[in-house]
């Protein structure tokens, strides 16, 4: 597993992250802690959770996927192995949405007492909150940081023109910044203009933006929810623009040429753009780990990538 300089914080992570947000609701313990095993035995250190996973989920209270990682890395031993990310600012039990310094600093000690950990090493705003100043938000980033709570922040959900406030806000006060981005992003492009509220998805501000200040994108839903190959799956109809049907013609025969699945094509052209893209990708079976983890292994060509980045242009 090749790994990646997380933003400008001078710490690799794993080319490619776990998202656990089905474990401990969707995912039993023992299916959760095979998934898991697969996960570090194939190189992936970098996990992802959040305070909120998974609420919505029958049975689900919020908390129960950080409950489950703490229990499984006190069995394992392996906490010092792993970079683990966690997330604070969408509503849940008691938990209004915000991102406000009293939430921050309470939710931390939330999630850091559900884990069982010291500290968590990458902590995203999960939402932008625009009633909150984002000097109070940053401010208690910081404070954690300080503290040895937090080693990095991060911010998700977020368009890029905030992100550049944050930022300047940041260096302004000298206090913690935002070293990447977590956000709605694959293969397909989405209508202009379409809202995917409260989520956000990337677009071409994002993409310059990110680029030009070091701040490493990573991709949740980057393979729609199965959606490119399970006819019981159908595509998100937001994902329907003008170029759709020539990427989807560009992303198969790629698939086809590399004797590859299109799910792995996809995770391969992000970990292998310029600047490299994270896919946070959620398995929820021992195959489908497997096949995306073969993605790593993936050599896609110079000429791959840019019929991949030229389809539909």
């Amino acid at each position: 597993m090749n790994t990646v300089q997380l933003g400008k914080t001078g710490v690799d992570v794993s080319a490619m992250c776990y998202g656990a947000m089905r474990l401990g609701t969707s995912n039993d313990w023992d299916s959760s802690v095979r998934l898991l095993d697969l996960c570090v035995e194939a190189g992936v250190t970098f996990l992802d959770t959040a305070n909120i996973y998974a609420r919505w989920i029958p049975g689900g209270r919020g908390g129960d996927s950080e409950e489950l990682l703490g229990r499984w890395m006190r069995e394992r031993g392996n906490r010092r192995e792993l970079f683990i990310a966690s997330k604070v600012g969408f509503e849940y039990q008691d938990v209004e949405r915000g991102l406000s310094a009293a939430t921050i600093e309470r939710e931390c000690e939330r999630s850091l007492a559900r884990m069982g950990i010291e500290t968590i090493d990458l902590y995203y705003a999960h939402c932008d909150d625009r009633d909150t100043l984002l000097e109070e938000t940053l401010g208690a980033f910081d404070r954690l940081v300080k503290a040895g709570k937090v080693r990095f922040v991060g911010a998700s959900n977020y368009k890029a023109w905030r992100l550049a406030e944050a930022a300047a806000v940041s260096a302004a006060k000298q206090i913690a910044a935002y070293c990447c981005i977590q956000q709605r992003h694959t293969y397909l492009r989405p209508k202009v203009g379409i809202s995917f509220h409260p989520q956000t998805a990337s677009n071409a501000d994002l993409l310059e933006y990110s680029a030009a200040r070091d701040v490493t994108i990573l991709a949740y839903s980057p393979l729609l929810g199965g959606s490119y190959t399970r006819e019981d799956k159908p595509r998100d109809a937001r994902y329907a623009g003008p170029d759709t049907d020539a990427r989807l013609e560009a992303l198969r025969a790629v698939a086809d040429e590399a004797g590859a699945t299109v799910n792995q094509v996809i995770l391969a052209w992000m970990m292998r753009s310029d600047p490299p893209v994270i896919p946070v990708f959620s398995a929820s079976t021992p195959e489908q780990m497997t096949e995306d983890l073969a993605a790593a292994d993936l050599a896609l060509t110079a000429d791959q990538m840019k019929r991949l980045d030229d389809a539909g242009a």
